[in-house]
């Protein structure tokens, strides 16, 4: 099995499956040998991500969302999201600026140090809950700028199913991403 190696300060292994290639993120002092066993202790789960991610391209290219559809989504997105940032952050007790749609190709949201929220337009194809789970992450970045243990206590204590959600997003996000890029 091919993959290619990112070595860094970071004490444990970890693999990623991007574009169907194998990235093994290894501590510097890391042995070949290590990295090795690692990666074969994982097979079953690299071959069933690469399936995974072959089947979810065939599935996006069969339903490529047109512009016209994409341009419908923008707007739907443009009145629900906003109300569900309203309803969120005084939960979570932050404030925010402006909250701004967009049509993303890798990311479902994103908060500036300013405050400013991002949205993908296609949270709308998604659960609602779904849409909860990044907005309430997105004002909880409000309290913490980062992805520390404390910030997802924070997301929890806001959204107690954050994990199922996100989740989801992670399982079937990817080919809502491929169908917009058509």
């Amino acid at each position: 099995m091919k993959f290619r190696i990112i070595r860094s300060k970071r004490t444990t292994l970890a693999l990623e499956i991007k574009d169907e290639e194998i990235i093994v993120r290894a501590p510097q002092g890391a042995s070949v040998r290590e990295i090795d066993a690692f990666v074969n202790s994982h097979k079953d789960w690299i071959e069933k991500r690469i399936t995974k991610m072959k089947e979810a391209k065939r599935q996006a290219l069969e339903k490529p969302l047109t512009e016209d559809e994409i341009n419908e989504l923008v707007e739907k997105a443009k009145k629900y999201i906003p109300e569900r940032v309203a309803y969120y952050a005084p939960i979570i007790g932050v404030s925010y600026g402006k909250v701004t749609i967009r049509k993303q190709k890798t990311r479902w949201g994103s908060c500036s140090a300013r405050g400013d929220l991002n949205f993908n337009c296609l949270l709308m194809l998604t659960p609602p809950e779904v849409i909860d789970s990044v907005v309430v992450h997105e004002l909880c970045h409000r309290k913490e700028m980062n992805h520390s243990r404390k910030f997802y206590g924070e997301v929890l204590r806001a959204f107690p199913d954050y994990r199922r959600w996100d989740k989801w997003l992670k399982d079937n996000g990817r080919t809502l991403l491929m169908r917009a890029q058509g």
